[in-house]
This record gives C-alpha cells, sequence and structure tokens, in this order.
C-alpha cells in the first residue's frame, strides 16, 4: 500500500462464534453483531473500533515488555503483512505450548489458498506473553480467574462460544510495526471458539479444531468475507454474499459475475448463486465460510488476495535507484516471491519496445546489452506484474498488483 494511505474499516456483521463440533460437526453458528477494523496500514499506528469493554479487573493490567520472536521473515516488514501469535492464560511453564499451539496454528493457516501461495507476503511473529495462572474464562463458568494479560473469556456479547481479548490490551503487548500487522490470539483452552474480522482474531489454542478454525476466522479478518452458512445475518455487504441471482449479476455486473460458471477449487461444481436459509446467495455450494475444513471459493480467493495488495506491493525495489546511469550497469528488480511454480511477471522495454532480458528469472537486465552510442540516450522500463487468474477485476490489477520502475541510460 503507497505510504500515507490509512487502512480502512472493516464492516463486519460477526466476530464468527463457532458451533460446538459435539452438536454440529464442523458447522459455523451466528455470533452476535460486532463493528471491527482491520490494523494497518504500513507504518501506521495500530487501530481499534469499538472493542468489548474491559472489566475493571482487566484496565487494572499493564502490558510489560514480553519476549518477542520472529518465527519466519519473508522480507522487509514495510512491504509485508505481519501476523502476531499472543497466548492469554499460559504460565511460564506452558509457554513450550503455547508455542507449539502458536506453529501449528500458522502453519495451518498457510496450507490453504490463497495463503500457501502468497506466504511469502507475510511475516510471522510471536509474542510470548506470561500469564499469573493458567488458562482463562470459560463458557461453563468454570470458576477461572478473569485476571489473564489479554483479558479473553467466552460468553463474549452473550454468546457462548464467542471468545473475545481486550484488544487494547493486546494492542500493547504487540507492539506498532514497521507495515500492516494482523493480531492473532490464542487462549490456553481447549474449548471449541473462537472470533474473526475484529481487531484481534481469536482461537482455543488447544481445540483439536483450532488450525480449521483459524482458516475461517482469517477469511474474516484479512479477506473481510461473510459467514456462508444458513444462520447467518442477512447482511450482504461482503464480497461473497450477495441479495441478487446469477442471472442479475450478469446483467448488472455486481458481486461475482466474473466468476460465474467457473469450476469450483474443491470440485464441487461451479461458481454460482446458491441460496442460502437466510436468503442470501452464495458463490458456491459449499466454503470454508460455511463449513470447517473446506477451501475459500473462487470469489473468496480473490477478495483475500486484493486486501493483500491493498497492503503489499508486489515489488520490494529496484537497483540502482530508479534515474540516471550509466552504461554498463546491470538494472535490478527485486519481485516478491510467490510459493510454487509461478512467480510474478517481469516485462522489460527500452524506450517503449519490448526487450528480452539477459537474466533466465527476468528480474535484471545489463545495460551495455542495448549498445548506446557515447552520448545517446534510452529509457529502460521494469514492470512486475502479478498475472494470476485469481484475480478477475483487471482495473484491480492493473492499479495494485502492477509496478513499474524506470532509468535513463546514457551511452
Amino acid at each position: 500500500m503507497p505510504s500515507g494511505t490509512h487502512g480502512r474499516f472493516v464492516r463486519s456483521t460477526a466476530a464468527l462464534v463457532l458451533l460446538s463440533a459435539a452438536a454440529l460437526p464442523a458447522v459455523l453458528e451466528l455470533a452476535a453483531p460486532s463493528p471491527s477494523t482491520v490494523i494497518g496500514p504500513p507504518a501506521g499506528p495500530l487501530t481499534d473500533h469499538a472493542a468489548p469493554p474491559r472489566t475493571p479487573q482487566q484496565a487494572d493490567l499493564r502490558a510489560p515488555a514480553a519476549p518477542t520472536v520472529d518465527i519466519r521473515r519473508s522480507g522487509d516488514p514495510a512491504n509485508r503483512i505481519t501476523l502476531v501469535l499472543l497466548g492469554d492464560g499460559y504460565t511460564e511453564e506452558q509457554q513450550g505450548v503455547f508455542r507449539e499451539q502458536a506453529d501449528r496454528a500458522w502453519r495451518a493457516l498457510m496450507e490453504i489458498e490463497p495463503f500457501r501461495t502468497y506466504q511469502g507476503y507475510f511475516n510471522i511473529r510471536r509474542v510470548d506473553v506470561v500469564s499469573p495462572s493458567a488458562g482463562i474464562a470459560e463458557s461453563e463458568s468454570t470458576g477461572r480467574s478473569t485476571r489473564t494479560p489479554l483479558g479473553m473469556h467466552f460468553w463474549c456479547e452473550g454468546t457462548a462460544r464467542l471468545l473475545c481479548a481486550d484488544e487494547s490490551a493486546t494492542a500493547r503487548y504487540a507492539g506498532e510495526g514497521a507495515g500492516p500487522q494482523y493480531l492473532i490470539a490464542l487462549a490456553n483452552s481447549s474449548e471449541y471458539g473462537g472470533a474473526g474480522g475484529t481487531g484481534v482474531t481469536t482461537l482455543a489454542g488447544g481445540s483439536p479444531d483450532a488450525g480449521r478454525i483459524i482458516q475461517h476466522e482469517i477469511g474474516h479478518t484479512v479477506g473481510e468475507l461473510g459467514d456462508e452458512y444458513d444462520s447467518a445475518p442477512d447482511d450482504a455487504d461482503y464480497p461473497n454474499l450477495s441479495t441478487v441471482d446469477a442471472d442479475q449479476m450478469r446483467r448488472t455486473k455486481v458481486k461475482w459475475w466474473r466468476w460465474l460458471d467457473a469450476p469450483s477449487p474443491d470440485g464441487g461444481g461451479t461458481v454460482g448463486a446458491y441460496r442460502s436459509a437466510n436468503g442470501l446467495y452464495r458463490p458456491t455450494e459449499d466454503s470454508v465460510m460455511r463449513t470447517l475444513g473446506g477451501s475459500y471459493n473462487l470469489p473468496s480467493r480473490e477478495a483475500i488476495i486484493e486486501q493483500v495488495y491493498r497492503r503489499v506491493r508486489p515489488l520490494d525495489g529496484a537497483s540502482p535507484a530508479p534515474g540516471e546511469v550509466g552504461t554498463p550497469t546491470r538494472l535490478t528488480v527485486r519481485p516478491l516471491q510467490l510459493t510454487g511454480a509461478r512467480q510474478l511477471r517481469v516485462d522489460w522495454t527500452v524506450d517503449g519496445v519490448a526487450v528480452e532480458p539477459q537474466a533466465p528469472d527476468r528480474t535484471w537486465l545489463d545495460t551495455a546489452s542495448l549498445g548506446l552510442a557515447p552520448g545517446h540516450r534510452a529509457t529502460v522500463q521494469a514492470t512486475v506484474t502479478d498475472s494470476t487468474d485469481w484475480v478477475r477485476d483487471e482495473g484491480f490489477r492493473q492499479e495494485f498488483m502492477t509496478r513499474s520502475v524506470s532509468w535513463t541510460v546514457t551511452g
């Protein structure tokens, strides 16, 4: 995201709550409405909005320094999204448990597309928050103390499986980063619950479903996606929900009209408009936003990728700095790296005419190959583009997924 651009608020009807797997396996249940925000932009302050009220005990707690570990650093934090994992209810003796559960959580997230392909766009940081006592306030009022550093508790906003955290305290422990951050708080609990789409994404770190829960919750937080299950609110203000059917989408070119009839990535038919019991249409019969363990449907994948590119540029930089250079000089660009065979495309032009660079990966060009006569000048431009077919909005690709740099070369 260009510097100076402010992160926009996420309008979410639900900080999602999960239904007990014993009652209805892998099906998601409705949470109370809660407005929320995304944390960022690059180099910007952490932002909270409409966080759950803190109890007097929580308000007395401070955020002392906690050990911070960079688990995975893919690149400069100023041009990466940092996922910050924090734990609540883990004592000093239980920090090893927290580390194991945090590792399982972020690895599970990177197993699902599009996060698998775009994992190089994320840095992973862990904050080892030590709690004075083990566990958090759980849904059955077990008598455990709520006096934990992040104030995590079930029964948030009167909903049993809604797991909330004190967003202000969590942000203080996380600290400000050089770029956009998403905070993920793990509770020392094996109960089934979590929340997404708010300033802090939450999950029960000890739940057997923790990996599948985070895949769903991050869909709310990063992709600004809505729930697709039948009992979700009838709010269509999300890229994966609609009040109109496929025919009207085609006529009016709204919502996921570009994806209609495309094969679903999970092999379960094609993208269309499938009506839920709440009256809204969803893109596919099933997805991870409807059933835990599923895949993101194609409109949701596109939405996630677009939100990532609103915060991360496809180009880390160029060498030498764009401007006037002599010859011979090796001109180099540093596109972000994808996981897998496909990489970002790099195209070169000289005075507007396409040329082939010498580098097998197309990331550099030697100006000596231009054969410029002494005193003659030429403009060399390198353009980095993410040409993924998971995005069909070409206007968005041009604005956010393409970056160019140029040099004036003098022979």
